[in-house]
């Protein structure tokens, strides 16, 4: 049966709240995974523009003794090309780590702030991080 429109905004605001910390706690985990996975590029494209002459130009000893405008524009070109598969490599981990942990189960239907007696859809299907059904799917 349909909640009343004060109860409804209440347990709207819950399941929004909920639904957001979800959300929340997956950007997370994607910035952590893919800044672990995309750190040699940063580092490789970082050193590249610092010591290139008509980019930053700095005066570190590295930049002055090792690192010349050429040596500089491959830095800068190999940390481009080598971001692709990183960046493959980063979506898969966080992928698959999503999949595992069932991620993406945790979000709640607006339903459960309408109607009375819908159970949260984790507590249905034994719970956000435990106790899973191989068979369902994130999307359905």
């Amino acid at each position: 049966e349909p909640r009343s429109a004060w109860c409804c905004l209440a347990w709207t605001l819950v399941v929004v709240t909920m639904n957001c910390l979800v959300f929340f706690m997956n950007l997370l985990l994607m910035f952590v995974i893919f800044t672990i996975v995309l750190l040699p590029t940063i580092v490789v494209v970082y050193f590249g523009f610092q010591c290139h002459s008509r980019v930053l130009h700095s005066a570190a000893r590295y930049c002055r003794s090792i690192l010349d405008d050429n040596s500089s524009s491959a830095l800068i070109i190999l940390g481009f090309v080598i971001m692709s598969p990183l960046i493959v490599v980063a979506m898969a981990i966080y992928c698959s780590l999503a999949r595992r942990l069932h991620l993406f189960m945790c979000f709640q239907p607006y339903s459960r702030a309408v109607y009375k007696g819908v159970k949260w859809r984790w507590y249905e299907e034994g719970g956000c991080a435990r106790g899973w059904n191989t068979q369902i799917k994130a999307w359905v």
